[in-house]
């Protein structure tokens, strides 16, 4: 709750001062872009806006301009205050980073209740970047107001793909095989990896596609090698055999299903099994989220037992320390927190738990069951009574089964704003899934976490 007064007209004297700090971010600036419809990329985080080749992320001026109604509509005059005009005149600039401190002095009283005031903004501790003066009409009668709670706004930015992609750019490019980029998203993937020099492909598929799909995007393949191979079955085998050769370092899934990639990896003789089971992690930037989340299995394992769900658990843990997290926390989920015979996930979580104490899983801190509530809100689990160095902190989460898995993926990433990356482990090398429906952070960020998990396991 917040208590504001006011000073009524009556009660201003001139020579009366007001300020008000703000600490200015670079969510502030996407705010304002989208409020104003302002889109100038001298004002967003990350754009060259004047072409020298560095990102200007300059504070826009209207923006640290509109510091100066919060103090007199916060302050003084406070509650009730409104504009006749206000003028603006800026001797410098701000950047993300900056503590800005807005200022207004009343020097004069008008007649209609109006009072105008000299107004500033500087850098704390520096120079001043506005000045000006406001003629406001000031409140009459004295009031204060307690405001509850106004909505929050949550900028949808996914500075953990962010990290990630400057971690994996610097890396060798890994030789990817594509199988069947046989349509503008799946080629158009596999080329965005390669522009960023996360991988570097080796199409394989039908030639005459790969051209049609090449020349719907606009894309210029004289730099990539190419295998033509029409049958989707046949193009599977040949990136697999790559693998075998040392040709490749990972897979791509293009325009195919699934399972016709996956039945030439797990295929007796020829395969590239490894003697753990194969299982699918989303690798997810919840915007608000302080950390990755990784969600498994939620594309392989459609009713995973017990033995199959500690290789789900290891392969995720593997991934998370690639990606840089030393002791993932992994929450075993289940509808409830506690073990109920008459839910067998909830017993199964429980085992699963004993083994990683007995080390049985290696590398992870692993809790469970965990109900969704529990397993990543500190404060519901606190209610529950629930205390573990996982509950309320957990990074990765162990679906019970493939519908729930992909439904909490698809919630997170449709309606909470996540992005998600994702590959299969537990081969000989990682596999890159990509969906349709992947954005170009998505496309890209799974080529990095793939890049980043071969260089780990390269060591």
């Amino acid at each position: 709750m917040t208590i504001l007064k006011n000073t009524p007209f009556d009660a201003l004297t001139v020579g009366m001062e007001a300020e008000a700090e703000r600490l200015c971010v670079a969510d502030d600036f996407f705010v304002f872009a989208h409020s104003s419809g302002n889109l100038n990329p001298m004002h967003l985080p990350k754009e060259d806006g004047d072409g020298d080749g560095r990102p200007e992320a300059v504070a826009p001026s209207a923006w640290v301009g509109a510091l100066i109604s919060s103090v007199l509509g916060n302050r003084l005059p406070g509650p009730g205050t409104m504009y006749e005009s206000q003028t603006l005149n800026w001797t410098g600039r701000a950047h993300a980073g900056d503590t800005l401190v807005a200022k207004v002095k009343l020097v004069e009283k008008l007649d209609g209740h109006r009072v105008r005031f000299d107004t500033s903004v500087a850098i704390k501790g520096g120079e001043t970047i506005l000045t000006g003066e406001a003629v406001v009409i000031a409140p009459t009668d004295l009031r204060s107001y307690d405001l509850h709670e106004i909505p929050g706004l949550r900028v949808q930015s996914h500075v953990h793909f962010d990290r990630l992609l400057e971690q994996a750019e610097p890396l060798p490019p890994i030789a990817t095989a594509v199988v069947a980029p046989e349509e503008a998203n799946s080629l158009g993937g596999a080329i965005l990896g390669a522009e960023h020099t996360l991988i570097r492909p080796i199409l394989i598929g039908s030639l005459a596609k790969i051209q049609a799909a090449a020349e719907e995007i606009g894309a210029d393949l004289s730099d990539y090698q190419i295998i033509d191979q029409p049958s989707h079955t046949e193009a599977a085998a040949m990136a697999v055999k790559l693998v075998h050769e040392g040709q490749a370092g990972a897979l791509m899934k293009g325009h195919l299903h699934t399972d016709v990639l996956l039945s030439a990896v797990l295929k007796s003789g020829t395969g590239l099994r490894m003697g753990r089971r194969l299982s699918h992690v989303f690798v997810m930037d919840v915007p608000g989220l302080d950390h990755l989340l990784f969600v498994t299995d939620a594309a392989i394992n459609i009713a995973p037992d017990l033995e199959t769900k500690v290789d789900i658990i290891q392969n995720a843990i593997d991934l998370a320390v690639a990606l840089g997290i030393e002791l993932p926390k992994v929450g075993v989920l289940s509808a409830v927190e506690t073990v109920t015979p008459k839910i067998p996930s909830t017993l199964d979580a429980a085992i699963l738990s004993k083994m990683a104490d007995r080390g049985q899983i290696r590398g992870g801190v692993v809790d469970g069951p965990l109900a969704m509530d529990n397993a990543v809100d500190i404060t519901a689990a606190r209610i529950k009574g629930i205390r573990s160095a996982v509950a309320g902190r957990a990074e990765i989460l162990v679906a019970p089964n493939l519908e729930s898995g992909n439904m909490l993926a698809k919630e997170l990433t449709f309606i909470a704003g996540a992005e998600a990356g994702g590959i299969v482990l537990g081969a000989r090398c990682p596999i890159i899934l990509t969906s349709r429906s992947d954005d170009d952070k998505a496309r890209l960020a799974s080529c990095a976490v793939a890049a980043l998990y071969a260089r780990k396991a390269a060591v």
